[in-house]
């Protein structure tokens, strides 16, 4: 592993950072319609709980990464198997964010850009960060937060002001019952983005002060949840729950109505810069933890020299996880659904279960030994 270290506040902005993602301005959750913000807030509260799942892992093994308890809890090859499955995830996960970068550019700013020159200068620029090492990147990361939150504010207010929220398209409460919340909650909410979050179980051996995981963790998951929810509930005001649905980008739909004064108009460039500084940095977590999982499974020295190899399969990735933005979504939405599950929660509950039975054997042999 890399020798380095990033801060609590580098931590928390990574992580902050990585929860927005593209879950900021695609149609977040919408299957719960109006209802939407209860369906992000009982997702979030799911992964509150899986928090701690994965916090007592870490406390058993703080200076491994993930792929490393993974070996430690289910032995040298069933281990090294599920560690491998681990890297496949987030390798996916990072053509996935890399793939709606470039479907959003295309859709608003560079039509007539070939996809793929995109995602190859989006990728070397990301492999670029990556070589320089984790410090570089959570020291990126301390001064895009306070841009993307400058964005953000600016972005909010100029919508709130301009007299296009309109709260009828946010009521009434439960207008369709639980059902449809609580399937979105913990099919979908839940999975994507904050139990994604597990990816930083490959990053926390660097953290300088291993005692504040909790703090940063719970306050990146919980205000970045709270924004998703007011997002997701704003873009529903202005658009309403049909227009939102039907849209690949509602949060730039949202922005795209703003018209003051004749003047200040055409401010999509704010929702571009703010999933640019956003897919850059969850991309770029989950490459680097798929490159920290190779080299701990396969013990190389470093992550450097496996960068451009990887980088090349996630461009290909990228390029042909599907053929066109539609097909992305319905892709994405089977993946959130179905496949994420095993390593958000099943995988993490087997080690949480297998170490405690472990613990309590241990505990029973040190009894005896001390009786005797």
């Amino acid at each position: 592993m890399e020798k380095a270290k990033i801060s609590v506040i580098q931590l928390f902005a990574l992580m902050f950072i990585f929860e927005m993602g593209t879950a900021v301005v695609t149609s977040y959750g919408i299957n719960a319609k109006k209802d939407v913000w209860l369906a992000i807030l009982l997702g979030m509260f799911v992964g509150i709980v899986f928090f701690f799942v994965y916090y007592f892992l870490f406390r058993q093994y703080p200076n491994l990464p993930l792929t490393g308890y993974t070996r430690k809890i289910f032995g040298k090859y069933l281990g090294w198997i599920i560690g491998l499955l681990y890297v496949l995830y987030f390798l996916y996960s990072a053509a996935d964010n890399i793939r709606s970068f470039g479907d959003l550019l295309l859709s608003s700013i560079l039509p007539n850009t070939p996809l793929l020159a995109i995602i190859i200068l989006f990728v070397l620029t990301v492999s670029y960060v990556l070589s320089l090492g984790i410090e570089v990147v959570g020291r990126t990361a301390e001064v895009f937060i306070v841009i993307l939150i400058l964005l953000g504010i600016s972005g909010n207010f100029l919508v709130l002001v301009s007299g296009n929220v309109d709260l009828h398209n946010i009521q009434p409460f439960l207008e369709n019952g639980w059902t449809s919340i609580l399937t979105t909650a913990f099919l979908e909410t839940s999975n994507f983005p904050f139990n994604q979050m597990v990816v930083f179980m490959m990053l926390l051996p660097y953290l300088n002060r291993p005692r504040l995981v909790k703090k940063v963790w719970l306050s990146a998951l919980i205000l970045g949840g709270l924004i998703l929810c007011w997002t997701a509930s704003l873009n529903i005001a202005v658009l309403g729950v049909e227009e939102v649905k039907k849209s690949t980008f509602p949060l730039l739909l949202t922005v795209g109505k703003i018209n003051l004064f004749e003047f200040i108009q055409r401010v999509d460039v704010i929702v571009v810069f703010t999933l640019l500084i956003t897919v850059f940095f969850k991309a770029s977590i989950f490459f680097y933890g798929t490159l920290i999982g190779i080299v701990d499974l396969f013990k190389l020295k470093n992550h450097q020299q496996i960068i451009l190899p990887i980088a090349f399969i996630l461009i290909f990735l990228s390029m042909t996880m599907a053929s066109s933005y539609s097909e992305h979504i319905e892709e994405g939405t089977y993946v959130a659904r179905y496949i994420t599950i095993y390593f958000h929660v099943i995988i993490p509950l087997l080690m949480l279960l297998v170490t405690m039975i472990r613990n309590r054997f241990k505990k029973k042999g040190r009894l005896k030994s001390n009786i005797t």
